[in-house]
């Protein structure tokens, strides 16, 4: 518990529940998109796949992680049927 308490202290701040299920769904997301993509050699559509699974890392705001992943996933059906 110490541990926790020196991270805490340092700045660092471990995500909330609802940001962990974000995390998941739109890695899950982003994967079946970058199998279709490869599939059926959509460029864009595997290309945002990636972008899916890994922007969760770099986004820290839970309300900003779904906002991007839900734009993700707009423009992730959009290339598809384009």
């Amino acid at each position: 518990m110490d541990e926790l308490n020196t991270l805490q202290a340092m700045g660092f701040t471990l995500p909330g529940p609802g940001y962990i299920f974000g995390a998941i769904v739109f890695g899950v997301i982003g994967m079946a998109a970058y199998y279709y993509g490869k599939k059926t050699a959509h460029q864009h559509v595997k290309w945002i796949g990636v972008i899916l699974m890994l922007y969760p890392y770099v986004v820290s705001e839970t309300w900003l992680m779904y906002l991007v992943g839900i734009a993700l996933c707009g423009a992730c059906y959009y290339y598809r049927n384009h």
